[in-house]
């Protein structure tokens, strides 16, 4: 009798991948914090909300981009799960919530557990650095769809404020100071450009700078939000100063932003130069070392700033609200 096909024949070894999620089982423990549930046979990841008064739940979903063709190319897959939690906390605590859990979704064309693991390993010190729980998670082997050495991430993940404590922008009044937070560097956005601007041997050269992980701003934020009355809060991802920033701000206000009160990394130097990039596209594509900006009241700059520092994160008052004018929300000086 003819043996028939079968899904390892068609490409899809399920055997494998089950091996895979066991042997990640001790890293995803390490990421277990107060609140998360685990239950065999559940279908879905459990988490207990805890004592709230008016929970407000937040959630976001990302990606890492074209970054990851670079990680793919080096070879170097041990920090790109760090840049997937990061997108997305970062994202949830612009509101003031503290990231709850994380799940990750892995699409590849083969199961390559050495690699996966590395992905993992990622994960879980994004979901650590934020204090949240990887709760699940999904791998999906597709072949035809990806090449066997290809693989895409995604992440979604789900924070609680209360909801007298949400910042939303709509208390930004004229005469507030913008804050803003280092970035570790490119983050993980305008890949796309960067690897258009430079040379496969130009991307080999600069990529430790390349590759470094998003900064995850989660504790040292919720640190201050603990102590102080924030105004707003922006991530400072794709569309960056002109678009992300833009978006904490009331009717009627703008920002002005001091160019020159902070230093912008060398490799954001390296893309304009190679690119002959305007400065206008700069600010509007990269962080340009600016990874979050919190609004402040004046009076409060001083006290925020010292608890940044303690929390071990470089600061500078990059700019203050003012008027909006006829030429938009912001202007750069």
């Amino acid at each position: 009798m003819t043996k028939g096909l079968t899904y390892k024949d068609s490409g899809v070894d399920i055997d494998q991948a089950n091996r895979f999620v066991d042997g990640i089982g001790a890293l995803v423990r390490s990421t277990m914090v107060k609140g998360a549930l685990m239950r065999k046979g559940s279908f879905g990841g459990l988490f207990e909300l805890g004592k709230y008064k008016n929970p407000v739940l937040v959630s976001s979903t990302d990606g890492v981009g074209t970054k990851l063709l670079l990680a793919m190319g080096a070879d170097k897959h041990d920090t790109v799960g760090i840049d997937l939690v990061a997108m997305n906390v970062n994202d949830v605590l612009c509101v003031g919530a503290k990231p709850l859990f994380f799940l990750d979704y892995i699409a590849c064309g083969k199961v390559k557990p050495d690699v996966l693991h590395e992905v993992i390993k990622g994960v879980t010190e994004g979901c650590r650095q934020s204090g949240c729980t990887l709760i699940g998670g999904e791998t999906a082997e597709m072949p035809g769809l990806y090449g066997p050495d290809e693989y895409d991430l995604a992440g979604f993940t789900v924070g609680v404020v209360e909801k007298k404590d949400m910042i939303d922008g709509s208390k930004i009044k004229n005469g507030d100071l913008m804050i803003g937070l280092a970035s570790s560097g490119i983050h993980a956005n305008g890949y796309s450009l960067a690897r258009k601007v430079f040379t496969a041997a130009e991307q080999k050269a600069n990529m430790k700078e390349l590759l470094t992980p998003t900064r995850i701003y989660v504790k040292p934020v919720l640190a201050v939000i603990k102590k102080f009355k924030i105004r707003g809060i922006a991530h400072i991802t794709g569309g960056a100063f002109y678009e992300k920033l833009t978006k904490v701000l009331p009717n009627g206000k703008g920002f002005v932003v001091f160019r020159e009160s902070w230093p912008i990394p060398a490799i954001f130097q390296k893309i304009q130069q190679a690119g002959k990039v305007s400065e206008a596209e700069m600010f509007r594509t990269f962080n340009m070392g600016i990874g979050m900006v919190l609004v402040v009241k004046a009076k409060d700059v001083v006290g925020v700033r010292a608890l940044l520092k303690k929390q071990g994160v470089e600061n500078f008052v990059i700019g203050k609200v003012i008027k909006a004018g006829p030429d938009g929300k912001i202007r750069f000086m």
